[in-house]
């Protein structure tokens, strides 16, 4: 009778153990081959707006407990900046109307107004966040059609009120108004910086390849799902054109984009459009034939408000002053009177086929 060994590998091994093994692995080298990273996307409303936002992911993750976070973190936001909230931290300083009531501000506040304090600076009060008696004046508080244009009169009274050096920045935490009248509107950059506290409140969980979108504007992290640039899209500046008609395409990574455009946000008084974007010089909206300005900077407040203001410069004076900027870049497109679209594009301004 032959004596059987025993394999001193497969001691104390259940007798199924071995199958059990096998197919373990089978799973393993399948995942391996086909579970690539995922993307986790999540959206919903602020600032008016809506955000959308794409995360890819190999590791398990909480979306309820994320989108808790980013809508805590917007909710914050939108309660130091809107204007249309009588309770704000905005609503609040534009409710005193003396010269000596030092005013402390958040640490939001502070860091979006040291990007407003840069933006009019750089752009020679092209960009200038105390317009707000010229936004009332021209309706684009309360938009109507064949709204009553102002007078000159009117508009020169208005621009009494008008200027960001009229805010003394006291210090990082405080500020008081120079002109008991003066105001401020942060909405053509909050947006931005919404994106940005967004994409570092998603770097904080550790993922880095990501794109958060408010309302059209969009910062981008790493790759895509597909290991690729992100590729974001610009829309075609018409006023008959779907949100969804793209005009040019941009390939990206850790970058951010936003665009500013007279298509979608204008009034219209006895035939004509006029845009919401107001030249804080002259008191009158834009017609510089400026349809639509795209920046690309390294964060999205900054492209923001910088769109905001070449729109008010004009593509000549706008490039000029982008090409002096480190690590900024941008398109300009302006509608020329036989209704055709000319590019204007810093050096630096690369875009790809849709």
């Amino acid at each position: 009778m032959k004596k059987r060994f025993k394999s001193r590998y497969t001691k104390d091994v259940p007798p199924n153990s071995a199958v059990c093994l096998f197919l373990a692995a089978l799973i393993i080298t399948a995942c391996v081959i086909g579970c690539g990273p995922k993307e986790m996307r999540i959206s919903g409303e602020t600032m008016g707006t809506v955000y959308h936002i794409k995360i890819v992911h190999s590791k398990p993750v909480s979306v309820v407990e994320l989108q808790r976070k980013i809508d805590r973190r917007l909710e914050e936001i939108n309660q130091s900046m809107s204007t249309y909230r009588k309770d704000s931290e905005i609503s609040r300083f534009n409710a005193i109307n003396d010269t000596n009531t030092i005013f402390p501000i958040s640490a939001d506040f502070s860091r979006v107004l040291g990007t407003a304090a840069r933006l009019h600076l750089e752009t020679g009060g092209a960009w200038d966040g105390a317009v707000n008696p010229l936004l009332d004046l021209w309706g684009f508080r309360n938009k109507k059609e064949n709204k009553k244009i102002p007078s000159a009169d009117e508009i020169q009274a208005a621009l009494s009120y008008v200027g960001f050096d009229r805010i003394e920045i006291i210090d990082s935490r405080r500020i008081r108004k120079k002109h008991p009248g003066v105001t401020l509107d942060f909405a053509s950059i909050a947006k931005g910086y919404g994106v940005d506290q967004i994409a570092a409140l998603i770097q904080r969980y550790g993922f880095f390849n990501f794109s958060v979108e408010i309302g059209g504007e969009v910062y981008v992290s790493g790759l895509n799902k597909n290991h690729d640039k992100w590729r974001i899209g610009i829309n075609t500046p018409e006023k008959t054109a779907s949100p969804y008609q793209v005009y040019t395409v941009v390939e990206m990574s850790d970058k951010a984009v936003a665009t500013s455009g007279d298509y979608r946000n204008y009034i219209e008084s006895g035939g004509v459009s006029y845009s919401h974007i107001i030249d804080p010089e002259s008191g009158y909206p834009v017609s510089n034939g400026v349809a639509s300005v795209s920046v690309l900077a390294d964060n999205c407040m900054f492209a923001d408000g910088l769109a905001t203001a070449l729109m008010v410069m004009g593509p000549e004076s706008g490039i000029d002053a982008v090409e002096k900027l480190s690590g900024v870049e941008c398109l300009i497109i302006v509608q020329t009177r036989d209704g055709k679209p000319v590019d204007y594009a810093s050096s630096g301004f690369a875009v790809s086929d849709k």
